[in-house]
């Protein structure tokens, strides 16, 4: 049985991916988008901060949004297949997974980072809901709330500091065995009255995606309405690094200004592509710069202008 074959594989479902495969329908280039339903816009998010939604948007809805708009257009279509490898195969790339095998003359990786929250009881209900990763999203909505800040690292105490910009109610619990923050940071969270609680999470009491306290390894009882994580999150860079793009120390995709990786053909859009600014909005714009770049890319030699 012969491959499907397109002009562009997205792989990835969210919303550099949705905006990618929008791009590229637009632009009437053939686009398989592969969705396997995970990651961060997966979860139960309200976004505040994109431009255009009043009152904010739930994560998953903009999902939806997008792909009532993706289905407007014959030239994409949308696969709810996991990909587990992408090679290069007669002057285009092949996909490939459970499901079957996929050809295209280009591919946008849109494979996101898998955060590490804390894992007990029930876990799931409280991401986007009561618990978090992001101050840019989320620090407004802890405004006067008892706010635990999860993490060992300077990092954790840095977002600690700068989260007292909206409550005095903080506290910071490494959550591990040990604690790398500094004597510097210890002594500005001291100075700030920020409790360091050095001590591990057992379990968590809520309902509805709500905390009321956290149990912790020792017998204590923190309560708390809302847990920031600084856990830290890992780049989903496994086919990028089988097709031999560059990558860089952290594990994140290397793109140019116009999301070209290393290897013509490939591009990369959204939170893979960098250590900082994970925003849906960064996402969106690169997802549509990768589809311009790979528009472009698949233009004959005597339609471009370089």
């Amino acid at each position: 049985m012969s491959q499907p074959e397109y002009d562009v594989l997205v792989i990835g479902g969210g919303p550099a991916g949705l905006s990618a495969a929008l791009y590229l329908a637009r632009y009437d280039r053939r686009v398989a988008l592969f969705d396997a339903g995970q990651g961060r816009s997966t979860w139960h998010q309200i976004n505040h901060n994109y431009l255009g939604f009043p009152g904010g948007v739930p994560a998953r809805r903009l999902r939806e949004l997008g792909r009532e708009q993706l289905a407007e257009y014959d030239q994409a279509t949308v696969l709810e297949h996991k990909i587990t490898d992408v090679r290069r195969a007669e002057d285009g790339f092949t996909a490939s997974g459970q499901a079957g095998e996929w050809w295209g003359k280009a591919v946008i990786l849109c494979t996101g980072v898998i955060d590490h929250y804390p894992h007990f009881d029930g876990w799931e209900e409280y991401v986007g809901r009561s618990m978090f990763w992001c101050i840019t999203c989320d620090g407004y909505g802890c405004k006067m709330a008892r706010v635990v800040v999860a993490g060992n690292t300077n990092a954790a105490a840095a977002e600690a500091l700068q989260l007292q910009r909206f409550t005095d109610r903080i506290s910071v619990l490494t959550n591990s065995q040990d604690c790398w923050i500094d004597e510097k940071f210890q002594a500005r969270l001291k100075q700030r009255h920020i409790p360091l609680i050095h001590d591990k999470i057992d379990s968590a009491i809520g309902r509805d995606g709500q905390f009321e306290a956290l149990c912790t390894k020792s017998g204590r009882r923190i309560e708390l309405d809302q847990l920031f994580c600084q856990h830290g999150a890992t780049p989903q860079s496994q086919l990028a690094r089988a097709l031999g793009v560059k990558l860089s120390p952290e594990g994140y995709i290397e793109v140019d200004t116009e999301q070209k990786t290393n290897i013509p053909g490939v591009y990369a859009a959204g939170d893979v592509t960098r250590l900082h600014s994970h925003q849906v909005a960064t996402a969106v714009h690169e997802g549509g710069q990768a589809a311009s770049a790979a528009n472009y890319y698949l233009y004959p030699p005597e339609l471009r202008d370089d």
